[in-house]
């Protein structure tokens, strides 16, 4: 009998996790993320039935509290294109916040108000304090879970500031959809303010002016756990990121009692924080273009890289038209193979940064860059599998591509080491002269 060899798996050596499907347990989670969703939509349904006026108020609320959504995925995506998160994970992070975290704050939510701050304070003003300084902590917290889970155990997705900000705005896009089903029922069954006069208004508020409320507050959790991953001794980056989550939402909720004005003052605010997210991350992305034109350089001698590739890795409009180009030279399963190969060496620059903080061990290191140069090499053979003979890649007419030429014969090659960690300077210490 012959042992089976093991299955290269792609997808699994971008994502460094053991080959194969997805994990039962992530599997597990995103069945009952979507199954607290559908629990959700039901409690809606019945408080729909509880008006009198049937389903209406719920089938009415549905399509705008959707309506955002596919637009809003699309947004956060187009930020996610340089090294892009699994599909898996960000469909969990968001069926959490839509399902999970959605469910469990209706439930504490409405017992902290209807069993502790309103029996104390009244019904006015027990409702404030639970939207000021309730709601904020459960929902935050709930949310963030999430960036909690992925500590634990997908550490080495957190790259960056930009894989924690993706995270945190899908469980936030997830959350304010099935919150906003319950506000745009409550705005069309209320008479006293109009029906569908307050349902419109409601919409251009949520909907249409502040759809990344939720997005926004959940990013600092999500930016505090980035640092933590990507850093040692960094534990203390989550807490901070957390409670700056919370005072951000307490601050929207709060100002909301002085009307128009309050709102107009705290939405002024979050637009502020929302430019200093995006500052962030256009930061990030330049920092990892910085990676790739520092590090793969080095791996040259291995036959998979040239100048010319790292100048096409180092921008978003070179890598699309380098898989354009491999679409058009050998159909899609081509351009799948460049699409590996950009993944693997973008992921190959970030592990030489998490070296040089020291959040990787020597051991690791080393595996990993095997395996991403494994997958490199793979992706080369599957496109000349093709295209024997492709025509010259374009951005590469003069000085050849690595991804075009033909493997040469095995034969041991240098790789570039493990850089040594970089210790933070400490004020005050001077070297000592030679």
């Amino acid at each position: 009998m012959h042992a089976h060899e093991p299955v290269f798996d792609p997808k699994a050596v971008i994502e460094g996790r053991p080959p194969g499907g997805h994990r039962a347990g992530l599997i597990a989670v995103i069945v009952l993320a979507a199954f607290c969703a559908i629990i959700v939509l039901g409690i809606d349904v019945l408080q729909s039935v509880a008006t009198g006026r049937s389903v209406v108020p719920f089938l009415v609320a549905l399509p705008f509290a959707l309506a955002p959504v596919p637009l809003l995925v699309a947004a956060v995506l187009l930020l996610d294109r340089l090294e892009p998160e699994p599909r898996a994970n960000l469909t969990l992070a968001f069926l959490w916040g839509a399902g999970v975290a959605a469910l469990l704050a209706v439930v504490i939510n409405t017992a902290g108000m209807q069993y502790v701050t309103q029996p104390a304070l009244g019904a006015t003003s027990g409702e404030y304090v639970s939207a000021t300084a309730g709601a904020p902590v459960v929902e935050e917290s709930l949310k963030g879970l999430v960036l909690v889970g992925l500590l634990r155990w997908r550490r080495q997705e957190l790259d960056g500031p930009t894989d924690g900000v993706i995270y945190a705005a899908m469980v936030g896009l997830g959350f304010a959809m099935t919150e906003n089903i319950g506000y745009y029922m409550g705005a069309f069954v209320s008479p006293a303010h109009g029906g569908v006069r307050l349902l419109a208004y409601t919409f251009v508020l949520r909907g249409v002016l502040s759809p990344l409320l939720h997005p926004i507050f959940t990013s600092m959790t999500g930016l505090g756990a980035a640092y933590t991953a990507s850093h040692r001794h960094a534990g203390w980056a989550l807490p901070l990121g957390w409670l700056a989550a919370m005072l951000l939402h307490a601050l929207w909720n709060g100002l909301s009692i002085f009307g128009l004005a309050g709102v107009a003052i705290a939405y002024a605010i979050l637009q502020g924080v929302l430019v200093l997210i995006l500052a962030v991350l256009v930061a990030d992305r330049r920092k990892v273009v910085r990676l790739i034109t520092r590090f793969l350089p080095g791996y040259a001698p291995t036959g998979l890289v040239t100048q010319a590739d790292v100048r096409m890795l180092s921008t978003l409009r070179g890598r699309r038209r380098a898989r354009s180009w491999a679409r058009s030279a050998g159909g899609l399963p081509a351009a799948a193979a460049m699409g590996d190969y950009q993944l693997a060496a973008t992921e190959l620059a970030l592990l030489h940064q998490k070296a040089e903080r020291g959040v990787i061990s020597p051991v690791r290191f080393a595996a990993r860059q095997q395996a991403l140069l494994a997958l490199m090499r793979r992706a080369r053979g599957e496109f000349l599998r093709r295209r024997a003979q492709p025509p010259p890649a374009p951005w590469a007419v003069h000085g050849g591509s690595g991804f075009t030429r033909p493997a040469a014969p095995a034969a041991p090659v240098a790789l570039p080491a493990m850089p040594q960690r970089r210790e933070p300077r400490r004020p005050g210490r001077r070297s000592s002269p030679g």
